[in-house]
């Protein structure tokens, strides 16, 4: 019975107000028929009841039907607009207030999907670009091979020709240990490329720990410049006398320090100065090496670390990629670094924060 009298629908809230309506207008015409005036004000009395009458109905109608299918459709056109801020306002428990908050319900979800379309487009934009920038790189790394690879295999191909046709036996074993040298070559060359190409693709990452530097650098200088046996040139060097302790890749670092040292190692002049200094500075340290020598044009300073950069006049030695794979490796960890002339050489220098 309850049920039956609630308004919980728009149809039971028209059919009651229908009735209240008629009510009214019944009662208002044997009210007004029974004043003591004529007819005539008696029906202008009741044709102002009737006015009211119809005015009231118009305000609940309103109410009832007109205000909420305008918030409905307000609501419906922002979200056909892809707009989900503002949830429908409609609260009522008639199917107005079903529908409000059906639209309400989708308008989430939608968001929620758009959401995750828009996170799978910009994945997927992502991995178009990661994938762009892969086949750049083995497009790269297959014209430097091929590039490179011509010096050694026109000398291999060159010597083996003369090894088949020579009788001599001491140039046949100096052909054949050209042969394997160019060999050993192209194979320090491939290793080398591919180890910078995963670094510069992100296949590669730092092993980070905590090491003396100086102790690094003590080692990998006394491999490369004192037990070495070709050390025509004056060794200098300037080191702390504590440790002094970084956070980073042991190995790493100790490529870029074998590529700095070799590099001045094979350009300073024979009998010149080669200057190796360490000093700290407001908890920064600061490596850098200087080798006597020709300089590099000042144009071309931000080309050598590049890969396969060679200076003009160089002779053919090393793989033109130890700059490139210091600078690689330095740039991983926001380290400065440069090089620059100066007078009577060139210094190679890099800084990198002190730990406890």
């Amino acid at each position: 019975m309850k049920e039956w009298f609630s308004l919980r629908t728009v149809r039971k809230k028209v059919l009651m107000l229908s009735k209240l309506a008629g009510v009214a207008l019944i009662f208002s015409y044997v009210f007004s028929t029974g004043l003591p005036v004529s007819e005539d004000v008696a029906f202008l009395i009741w044709l102002g009841f009737v006015l009211l009458l119809v005015l009231g109905i118009d305000f609940f109608m309103g109410s009832f039907i007109t205000k909420p299918i305008d918030k409905l459709n307000a609501s419906a056109k922002r979200m056909a607009g892809l707009d989900f801020s503002a949830p429908c306002g409609l609260v009522s428990t008639d199917e107005f207030g079903e529908l409000s908050a059906s639209l309400n319900t989708m308008a989430e979800n939608l968001q929620r999907a758009l959401a995750r379309l828009e996170d799978a487009n910009t994945q997927l934009e992502k991995d178009v670009e990661k994938e762009r920038l892969l086949l750049a790189e083995r497009k790269e790394l297959v014209d430097s091979l091929s590039h490179e690879m011509k010096t050694p295999l026109g000398i291999i191909r060159a010597y083996a020709e003369g090894l088949q046709d020579e009788a001599d036996e001491a140039k046949k074993r100096k052909y054949a240990q050209v042969i394997v040298s160019e060999v050993e070559r192209m194979n320090d060359l491939i290793v080398t490329l591919l180890d910078l190409s995963a670094l510069e693709s992100g296949a590669a990452s730092l092993n980070v720990t905590r090491f003396d530097f100086v102790d690094l650098v003590e080692t990998v200088a006394g491999r490369l410049l004192i037990d070495a046996p070709d050390t025509n040139f004056e060794l200098q060097y300037e080191l702390p006398e504590q440790k002094v302790f970084v956070r980073t890749d042991r190995r790493r670092m100790e490529q870029v320090l074998d590529n700095l040292i070799v590099n001045a190692r094979k350009n300073v002049y024979a009998g010149g100065v080669l200057r190796m200094e360490v000093t700290v500075d407001g908890g920064t340290l600061h490596f850098s090496i200087f080798n006597q020598g020709r300089p590099i044009p000042e144009n071309e300073l931000s080309k050598i670390w590049t890969k396969f950069y060679r200076n003009n006049g160089a002779e053919y030695s090393g793989s033109g990629l130890g700059l490139s794979i210091v600078a690689q490796i330095l740039s991983m960890q926001n380290l400065p670094y440069g090089a620059e002339n100066q007078a009577g050489g060139v210094r190679f220098y890099f800084s990198i924060p002190v730990t406890e």
